[in-house]
């Protein structure tokens, strides 16, 4: 069995990610399973060159097959702020974001709009690509927090068909529709096909 890193040290991601991979014949490893690495320096301008750049050089650093993901929101009332730098744009502390969020649209004289989030995923055996997938989700910036089972920018993301945030969701049903699950079930069908 195939031992297959996920990149990444997010307790969200790697429930999400896990739970979507469920089933498929790798065997997952994560990086609370190896020592210590530092992180690499994220200098892409999409969110597929960052995902890239992370599985390389997590596949590099351990010698395992590694997937990566680069993922964010873009606001299209900020032009499509904050994108790539959603993780760390205005700090780490998400409540800091999201009244961040709302001064910019009361200074631009709006309030709220159209936004989505993105994911880009890679799959990297050392410098080699072997897989990249996309998934983007379409919703509206909710007017305050709302729910507890998201992480990130998922208490303000509203999302009109089931009419409530990513955050109101439990885990199976946000993985239907978010953009991490769209990516990853593209990756679990790449796998269990490879496995045929």
């Amino acid at each position: 069995m195939t031992s297959f890193l996920i990149a990444t040290t997010n307790p969200g991601k790697l429930k999400e990610i896990a739970g979507i991979l469920e089933g498929v014949p790798v065997k997952l490893v994560t990086l609370r399973d190896r020592d210590p690495i530092v992180e690499p320096e994220e200098t892409g301008t999409t969110f597929a060159e960052n995902a890239r750049l992370k599985a390389r050089y997590y596949s590099k650093a351990t010698g395992l097959v590694s997937v990566a993901d680069d993922s964010g929101i873009e606001i299209d009332a900020l032009d499509r702020a904050p994108g790539v730098h959603s993780a760390r744009w205005q700090g780490t502390d998400y409540p800091t974001k999201f009244r961040k969020i709302q001064q910019l649209f009361r200074e631009r004289g709006v309030t709220g709009g159209t936004a989505r989030f993105v994911c880009a995923v890679a799959v990297a055996d050392g410098d080699a690509i072997l897989f990249e997938a996309n998934g983007t989700v379409e919703g509206e910036i909710a007017s305050e927090p709302r729910g507890t089972n998201g992480f990130g920018y998922d208490p303000i993301f509203f999302y009109p068909p089931f009419g409530c945030t990513l955050a109101e969701l439990d885990r199976d049903r946000k993985a239907q529709v978010s953009h991490r699950g769209k990516a990853f079930r593209q990756l679990r069908e790449h796998l269990l096909k490879r496995a045929l």
